[in-house]
């Protein structure tokens, strides 16, 4: 493997760690005393490492160096975005605010051979102006909108109902496939969600089942499968 196969990977890697404990790249900069540029150069893949940069990250990411270094060789992991330029494009927006529950289902997505490029948000506001392009996402391409929305209802500052609702609402994006996640099977947000256009609903956590048993609803809609099968492997 050539040298710039394993930046890459260790970048992935510590991508994928940062993620799943919810961290900024300023947050992880800071406990591993780096700085955020340089982190950001280390997930990118443009940046070499010594062993103390490893052992500093290992640390602020609280695992250990053999545990951090293996990640790095594990090919063909679906990594989502969190941070992107104007001109990215995106294929999903992922809004959601629990960590785990992205992590649970970022796993779902792989076993189910959806390899896209996704990007993660924390909350309805974020999820609109992503959608709309204003805010930090004012610089973005207003047309370069992802072809579907998974949508936590239970979200902070705008709740999932209204960001579905203002979606459909719109001509720019109401036809874009829309898949609730619920924390529950309340038949109220189920039959709502339903009414205001989603496509389909999921009770979490989402797992390659119940992602799998969404497909038929959403018929070509869902053309963001890779070719393949999707028995697990």
């Amino acid at each position: 493997m050539g040298a710039s196969a394993i930046t890459t990977r260790f970048g992935a890697s510590v991508r994928s760690l940062r993620f799943r404990l919810g961290l900024s790249q300023e947050e992880l900069a800071e406990r591993a005393s780096l700085h955020r540029t340089y982190i950001a150069g280390i997930e990118g893949g443009t940046r070499n490492v010594t062993l103390k940069t490893i052992e500093k990250l290992a640390q602020a990411l609280k695992v250990s160096t053999a545990a951090l270094l293996p990640q790095a060789g594990k090919p063909g992991t679906h990594m989502p975005t969190d941070e992107l330029s104007a001109d990215d494009m995106v294929d999903i927006l992922f809004v959601e605010d629990e960590a785990e529950d992205v992590e649970m289902t970022m796993e779902a997505l792989n076993r189910a051979n959806i390899t896209n490029r996704i990007h993660v948000v924390r909350d309805g506001a974020a999820a609109l102006a992503f959608l709309f392009g204003t805010g930090k996402y004012a610089r973005r391409e207003r047309n370069s909108r992802p072809q579907m929305i998974l949508l936590d209802l239970n979200l902070p500052k705008i709740s999932g109902l209204e960001v579905l609702r203002r979606v459909k609402a719109d001509p720019r994006t109401s036809q874009i496939p829309v898949v609730v996640l619920t924390g529950s099977k309340n038949d109220r947000d189920i039959a709502t969600s339903k009414r205001l256009g989603a496509e389909a609903c999921i009770v979490k956590p989402v797992d390659f089942h119940n992602l799998s048993a969404v497909t038929p609803q959403l018929s070509l809609k869902w053309a963001l499968l890779r070719p393949a099968n999707m028995a697990v492997s």
